[in-house]
């Protein structure tokens, strides 16, 4: 059977972050993966548009790509999602699969980032492994957030890095819970004046760049405005070895 492999991402719009992130993260695959021809999909329409218009870039979306694999005669299929939670985007992912599982032979999911508690260890070390503070300095990480559910993954994140002893990190969300003004509350207590901010989103993007770390109405600048002394890293989780290795271990679980 001619067999395939569909990473499905949310996208951006931001080629600097995708050239780190999304293109690495597929290179990877091909190279992990040999016997099986890799392919790419957004779920977000609005980014895949403004790439048409900005960059004349076409990206499938989830079913366009379905579509275009069973043209390729590809019988056996594996979809990663690079989602970090199993979320929206992930519900709608699964919703195009149904849809689509007629073209195939076989077709197995493999889970987005944060689905087992290995994945948040292995998550956290991954990203402190590559993240250096300063002994006075308080890591605070920027989370997209949703009103689904599997919101309580941010929570659970931060408890976690608690958990394995990493007590100078914070999680928050910039559409959900908790709040930067949640985080604040919580810096106030450790005492610490100067913070770490860094996304943890697989890219780098438009909330990375403005709304944690714009010059107005950003994270940036509410904790500035209090007095804290603020770093930016500027890094997508895709940027991070340990974690692109996650979505391969979740490609393998899939494929067993």
């Amino acid at each position: 059977m001619k067999k395939g492999i569909l990473v499905v991402s949310f996208g951006t719009s931001h080629l600097d972050t995708m050239k780190k992130t999304i293109d690495v993260i597929e290179d990877e695959i091909r190279n992990l993966f040999p016997d099986s021809s890799v392919y790419r999909a957004f779920t977000s329409q609005m980014i895949i548009r403004k790439l048409k218009r900005t960059e004349n870039l076409t990206v499938d979306t989830v079913a366009e790509a379905l579509n275009r694999m069973a043209e390729d005669g590809i019988e056996d299929v594996i979809v990663q999602p690079t989602h970090i939670i199993n979320g929206i985007e992930n519900d709608r992912m699964m919703e195009d699969l149904m849809e689509h599982m007629s073209l195939f032979r076989r077709i197995r999911v493999g889970k987005p980032l944060l689905s087992s508690v290995d994945d948040y260890k292995k998550s956290i070390h991954a990203v402190m492994a590559q993240t250096e503070l300063q002994p006075d300095e308080m890591l605070v990480l920027m989370g997209h957030g949703t009103d689904h559910h599997a919101n309580s993954a941010y929570p659970t994140l931060e408890y976690t890095f608690h958990a394995l002893g990493y007590n100078q990190v914070l999680v928050g969300t910039v559409e959900s819970f908790p709040e930067l003004k949640n985080v604040m509350a919580k810096l106030e207590i450790s005492e610490k004046k100067k913070v770490a901010l860094m996304p943890f989103m697989l890219v780098a993007g438009d909330h990375a760049k403005n709304d944690m770390a714009g010059d107005e109405d950003s994270w940036k600048s509410e904790l500035e405005e209090a007095g804290y002394e603020v770093r930016v890293i500027m890094k997508g989780l895709g940027e991070f070895e340990g974690i692109r290795r996650i979505f391969a271990e979740h490609i393998e679980e899939a494929a067993d």
